[in-house]
């Protein structure tokens, strides 16, 4: 039976409100939160949190790696880069791979998905598959005509653990793909797309109200009549009081602005913190070789880049973003404006909620005890999984 205390924290309530108080964890799952007196005062571990902020674990839906370890590279590296997340305050991930319209991917896809429920220090409850249906290829994805039978054959062979696919509202038979997945309980995310207002209004109709990365690899329709700026997807997901958006804060891939006025137009509840993260994400700056035969040099100001003499040289190589320095952004850039609790919910309650995980991402009775201590410049000095130190 394991239990946990934490006594004179100022908890963090995402959305609600920040309080000081204490919490009771039994089994992995929190059994009591509130005032000291109201907390049981014996368990096998117990931290005085001195006044620091406890939040529940950053959640992170789109991410492709950390470090040196990437998804794509099979469950091992799986297995390495979930013993990392902890570090950086993440709890909770969507391991994301490129998804490929083709027989070897299905088995793929399956042996990942077996290895989600074996991983340490990180909850992994299923994965996010980007593309292969969309219009835009970006970070290798495939571009190729939707096929509902395929998606079904993908569902079957990860065994009910495939929880986001992406996807493009332009792409061909592509309506029918996003209401299976609706069905099956599987959120479409719109991403990687130049589409036309009307192709992005009918694709939320049908049930993709989700776009990620926003603004990276979303293209503004042609301009065809000379000085009327067109309307298009970004327009439509902004417009759509349904749509929910996530950004890659790094600050590299996306001007804060923008993220500004999705806040406004959604609100706090809105709007999600990813990292998109691959290798290079929690490195020194420094310059490092990737498994893609190229360099890439990563720096907090400018991510990771390609180096010479690629022909790509000077290219973002995926996002070098961790979720506690995404988290400490979105405060730096907002906290002047929004209050501290409604920042910590695009890290946490927001992402948990978009992903259908109830019990992630919430302080209350009943939900998982994935918290985090926090140190000093948003570095943790303790992550728990479950109940269960982590780190720190």
């Amino acid at each position: 039976m394991d239990t946990l205390r934490i006594t004179n924290a100022r908890l963090v309530f995402p959305g609600v409100g920040i309080r000081p108080g204490s919490l009771a964890v039994r089994d992995g799952q929190i059994t009591a939160v509130g005032e000291l007196d109201a907390v049981p005062a014996q368990a096998e571990e117990t931290v005085d949190a001195e006044g620091a902020l406890v939040t529940p674990g950053l959640v992170d839906v789109h991410t492709h790696g950390i470090e040196r370890y990437r998804y794509d590279a099979g469950p091992e590296e799986l297995h390495a880069a979930a013993g990392r997340l902890g570090a950086y305050g993440c709890t909770c991930a969507l391991p994301t791979l490129i998804g490929r319209r083709e027989e070897a991917f299905l088995t793929f896809a399956g042996q990942m998905a077996a290895a989600l429920p074996t991983v340490a220090g990180v909850s992994m409850p299923g994965l996010h598959i980007e593309g292969p249906f969309v219009a835009r290829t970006g970070a290798g994805c495939e571009t190729v005509p939707a096929d509902a039978v395929f998606v079904r054959e993908l569902l079957a062979a990860t065994v009910g653990r495939t929880r986001v696919m992406s996807l493009s509202p332009e792409v061909s038979g592509i309506l029918p793909v996003i209401e299976l997945l609706v069905a099956e309980g599987v959120v479409p995310f719109i991403t990687h797309t130049g589409a036309s207002l009307a192709e992005t209004q009918r694709a939320l109709d049908a049930g993709a109200r989700h776009a990620t990365h926003f603004y990276d690899v979303f293209y503004a329709p042609p301009e065809t009549d000379l000085g009327v700026r067109p309307v298009g997807c970004v327009e439509a997901v902004l417009a759509d009081t349904r749509a929910t958006v996530d950004f890659i804060c790094d600050g590299v891939h996306v001007e804060p602005t923008a993220i500004r006025m999705a806040l406004l137009c959604k609100g706090w509840e809105g709007v999600v913190m990813i990292t998109d993260s691959n290798i290079g994400a929690g490195l020194p700056a420094g310059e490092y070789d990737t498994p893609w035969g190229l360099r890439i040099r990563v720096a907090p100001e400018t991510g990771a880049r390609i180096l010479p003499p690629h022909h790509f040289a000077g290219a973002l190589a995926g996002s070098a973003l961790t979720s506690n320095r995404g988290m400490a952004n979105l405060h730096a850039w907002f906290g002047r404006d929004y209050p501290a609790e409604q920042l910590w919910a695009l890290g946490t309650r927001n992402p948990a909620r978009l992903a259908g995980l109830p019990n992630k991402g919430v302080l209350q009775v009943g939900a998982d005890a994935d918290l985090v201590l926090w140190g000093e410049g948003f570095v943790p000095a303790a992550t728990w999984v479950g109940g269960c130190r982590v780190c720190g």
